[in-house]
């Protein structure tokens, strides 16, 4: 009898055993069951949404078949399941449930590139951000003030202080992010520029070089010219003769300027008319580049001092007053 029973017993230890192994088996299987997707697809970490809320709405989204089996890795293994960040994640077809939950703690969010283009206004710059789509827009009602005030810049004229760039951003972050970003490059690039300026400027501080790169990036766009324009406003400024740049006339005129600058516009008496004002305007009226920024402390040595467009993106320069009369003739008055 007791044979029997030692028997039965050991007939129910083995079917228990083995009823554990397929359990534990199938368990493993529906962890590493790849996700119920024929196409890539996003999934967003909601802020403040815990392990188990996440798995049953990917069960319930048809990502996932088994939400149970994650809940159960939960409490078995704690270890092994991260803490979740918040944000946008690519799941693609033939991902494992496990390399899933492992995706949704890491750093690889789903990012956005946002390109803040050389030469544009802070004006310019405010509507890129609002436009920005997954950004979160804080800055959108607050004035110019208010935005360099939370940038830790209290008293700062924003214009010029932002560097242009591709940066990139991701769910949950927002256009303060952005802003303190480009604000930190700008101070950094302009920094190390400075500290390589030729000896013989007519700027005498890295806000002037500053101030001296916008007037260049606004003026061209041709990489080869900069330098070349920088040396014609520094040799303008040392003769005592005025910068006459129609980029601070348009920048003075604000919203009223449509397109076209009339003799009126260039006799108009603002801060920033240069055909007016001696020397530089009282602030930067765009967002250099770092080519710009180069070109403002290092001017190319010449004689030229003056330079006039010829429709197709690039100047022509001169050295005489009477030159120049003539390549207007031949590149405005005859267009």
């Amino acid at each position: 009898m007791l044979k029997r029973l030692m028997a039965a017993l050991g007939i129910f230890l083995v079917l228990g055993a083995a009823a554990v192994a397929g359990g534990y088996f199938y368990w493993q299987n529906r962890l590493q069951a790849p996700l119920a997707l024929e196409e890539p697809e996003l999934y967003q970490v909601p802020a403040g949404a815990g392990f188990n809320q996440v798995v049953v709405q990917l069960e319930e989204q048809g990502v996932i078949d088994d939400a149970w089996a994650f809940q159960l890795l939960a409490r078995v293994h704690p270890e092994r399941v991260p803490r979740l960040r918040v944000g946008e994640y690519q799941l693609t077809p033939g991902m494992s449930g496990l390399e899933m939950i492992a995706l949704l703690g890491s750093n690889n969010v789903v990012t956005y590139p946002l390109t803040l283009p050389e030469g544009r206004t802070f004006s310019q710059l405010r509507t890129l951000l609002n436009n920005a789509p997954k950004l979160e827009h804080r800055t959108a009602d607050m004035s110019d003030e208010e935005i360099m005030a939370l940038l830790d810049r209290e008293g700062t004229f924003p214009e010029g202080w932002f560097f242009p760039d591709t940066y990139r951003y991701h769910l949950g972050m927002s256009d303060v992010d952005i802003l303190r970003q480009a604000l930190a490059r700008m101070e950094h690039i302009l920094d190390e520029v400075w500290a390589s300026r030729a000896e013989d400027l007519t700027i005498d501080s890295p806000y002037e070089a500053l101030i001296m790169a916008s007037l260049i990036e606004r003026e061209t766009g041709a990489p080869e010219e900069r330098r070349e324009i920088a040396g014609v406003f520094k040799r303008r400024m040392e003769q005592g003769m005025r910068l006459q740049t129609d980029p601070t006339v348009i920048y003075g005129m604000g919203e009223r300027y449509e397109g076209r600058i009339t003799r009126a516009d260039l006799r108009e008496a603002t801060p920033y008319n240069t055909y007016v004002i001696n020397g530089m305007p009282p602030t930067p009226i765009a967002m250099p580049g770092r080519a710009s920024l180069e070109a403002a402390v290092n001017p190319l040595p010449g004689e030229t001092l003056y330079f006039v467009s010829r429709g197709d993106g690039t100047h022509h320069f001169s050295r005489t007053l009477r030159e120049h009369n003539n390549a207007v003739n031949r590149y405005i008055r005859n267009r």
